[in-house]
């Protein structure tokens, strides 16, 4: 990704948490690796976006502007992002931040 000024750039930050069960982590991971992909492909050079591991907690999974909203939390009940739906709810949080 080309740097970009300080005025052009837009954190979002996906969280994922660990767990001991290597297949729930796995799946997090894909999960995020997948979503990362799909933004990046959407918005082009117009997102930062980065991942961390839930501190204290496992099985979340949640997608959130930086400084701003949270798009989708597995948390609170969205569930996996394993819908076209959930993906574009979360595409056009972005849109309107943008």
């Amino acid at each position: 990704m080309a740097p970009m000024t300080s005025h052009e750039w837009n954190v979002l930050c996906l969280y994922y948490t660990s767990t001991c069960f290597i297949n729930l982590f796995v799946f997090l991971l894909l999960q995020y690796r997948d979503l990362k992909q799909d933004l990046e492909e959407e918005f082009p050079d117009q997102l930062e976006i980065t991942g961390e591991g839930t501190p204290g907690a496992t099985g979340w999974l949640e997608v959130q502007i930086v400084g701003g909203k949270l798009l989708h939390s597995k948390k609170n009940g969205d569930g996996y992002v394993d819908s076209q739906a959930k993906l574009n709810k979360i595409m056009n949080g972005i849109r309107a931040a943008l």
